[in-house]
Order: structure tokens, then sequence, then C-alpha cells
């Protein structure tokens, strides 16, 4: 396969990026609404580092997931279903 032009390449990324943005800013808005905005909830010790932890490490997930798809759309592969 051919390598894609820039303009296309902005195109088929754009998704996934946007999509990315948004999710992590819905679970930092999480995060910071349950522990920062509402001190009144005492929440344990080990509830703040799973209440924190937890969306951190999603939020690490989903940037992994985008730099592979950033790859694979460099690459030229259009979808994974060709290994399959």
């Amino acid at each position: 396969m051919t390598k894609n032009s820039p303009k296309s390449f902005g195109r088929q990324i754009a998704a996934p990026v946007i999509i990315t943005i948004i999710l992590c800013l819905m679970v930092l808005g999480q995060i910071v609404g349950t522990f920062f905005l509402m001190p009144e909830l005492e929440f344990p010790l080990w509830g703040t580092f799973l209440g924190i932890g937890v969306p951190l490490v999603f939020i690490g997930l989903m940037a992994y997931v985008l730099v592979e798809r950033i790859k694979d759309v460099k690459s030229g592969e259009e979808d994974d279903l060709d290994n399959y």
C-alpha cells in the first residue's frame, strides 16, 4: 500500500484524536468533581488511590491506543482486519 497524503492523514486521524480528547476531559472532570469539588466526602486513603489511579490508567490506555492508531494510519493500514 502507498503512504497517505498529509491531507488524508489529517482526515483519518481527526476523529480518534477528538474522541480521545473528549474522553480524557470527561475522566479528568470526574476526578476533579469527585475529589476536589466535594470535600465533604471523606474517602479512605485506598478509595482515593483507586478513585484517582484507575481513571489515570484509563487515560494512559487511551493515549496508547491513539498512538497505535496513528501508527496504523501512517503505515497505510486502513484497518487491521486484513491480519485475520
